[in-house]
């Protein structure tokens, strides 16, 4: 009974340390890619960052790119998630997709998860595997936007959610190269665009 109870302990333990090393190897390479570049990225540099034995990478992963592929999905992710949040909580869309763009301001487009964003999608022009993760994320993330819009009377809220993201992205890429303005002088801008359609025979 001791015997086996001993064998259940080594391989819970063996199982932790599994997680662990596994996670360590994400943020790391989560670390690395806005540091050095996607291209620049190693084996060598994620172990020694993560401070694991290099073989633990394809221990855990089937690749290096299979790692980066999985960073890049936690942080994008991770960006999108409270800004959904926010967003979709408040009934007024215009008002929503400014609660959405306030929960971005830590996003300022030199920041790491920026920078690594877009190395990312740099990366996905050549890597057709880490194109499709990216794309299921910002494709779900869309479709939420496009059933709130619609719920909440947005005209052709398909093509405003993609008007949406679009401007998310470059609010953020527009910030790093300068100063933007403050997110409520966007409310009555995105007030018209995302007002609900006029009623039939409406001709103003």
């Amino acid at each position: 009974m001791t015997k086996a109870n001993d064998q259940d302990q080594t391989a819970a333990t063996s199982a932790e340390r599994g997680r662990s090393s596994r996670a360590k190897l994400l943020a790391a390479a989560v670390e690395l890619i806005p540091e050095v570049g996607w291209n620049a990225v190693t084996t060598r540099l994620v172990a020694s960052r993560a401070q694991v034995r290099p073989g633990l990478v394809h221990y855990h992963f089937d690749s290096l790119p299979a790692l980066l592929r999985a960073a890049v999905a936690t942080v994008l992710e991770d960006v999108l998630s409270d800004p959904l949040a926010a967003m979709t909580a408040i009934s007024d869309p215009a008002e929503g997709v400014v609660a959405a763009l306030r929960e971005m301001d830590e996003f300022q487009g030199d920041d790491p998860a920026s920078v690594l964003v877009t190395e990312a999608y740099l990366a996905a022009t050549r890597d057709p595997e880490l194109h499709a993760v990216m794309a299921r994320i910002v494709i779900e993330t869309r479709d939420s936007i496009a059933a709130w819009l619609r719920e909440h009377g947005t005209g052709q809220p398909e093509a405003a959610a993609e008007l949406v993201c679009a401007f998310f992205d470059g609010v953020v890429l527009h910030r790093a190269l300068g100063p933007v303005p403050p997110a409520e002088a966007y409310l009555e801008p995105l007030r018209r665009l995302l007002a609900a359609p006029a009623p039939e025979g409406d001709t103003r």
